[in-house]
């Protein structure tokens, strides 16, 4: 990966891989329902200023979390799709409790097309696999 930092705000990490074209979000730290939309809207800016169909995820450093799906959820899910995102591959964290969010949330969601990983290699060629 040939990455650019795009941006970097508490919790997470923003870059742009030249080589797979797409967007790397690399979370960390512990989220609540205020920071994580703070960096899910941080994310969307940064789709809508470099377009792609296609972001890889990473919550693997995620160390706490008590984010549940929202109405504010299915809005911005909405703004990425409209945005281009087309394909989402999306690492868990390492917490079980914070996984258990994760599948919780993931599991109403029917677009844009979200893939789960347990580890980041796993997770980069299904996305590369990806129209």
């Amino acid at each position: 990966m040939q990455l650019e930092l795009l941006a970097d705000r508490a919790g997470i990490s923003i870059s742009y891989d030249h080589t797979n074209q797409w967007l790397y979000a690399d979370w960390y730290g512990d989220h609540t329902q205020e920071t994580s939309r703070e960096a899910c809207v941080l994310l969307l800016e940064q789709l809508r200023l470099h377009p792609t169909r296609k972001i890889l995820n990473d919550n693997s450093r995620i160390t706490n979390t008590t984010v549940e799906m929202s109405e504010w959820g299915a809005w911005w899910l909405s703004e990425m799709r409209t945005a281009g995102l087309a394909a989402l591959a999306w690492i868990y964290p390492r917490n079980f409790a914070a996984r258990k969010a994760t599948d919780a949330v993931l599991l109403r969601v029917q677009q844009p097309v979200i893939a789960t990983f347990d580890d980041v290699a796993s997770a980069y060629f299904w996305l590369q696999a990806q129209p």
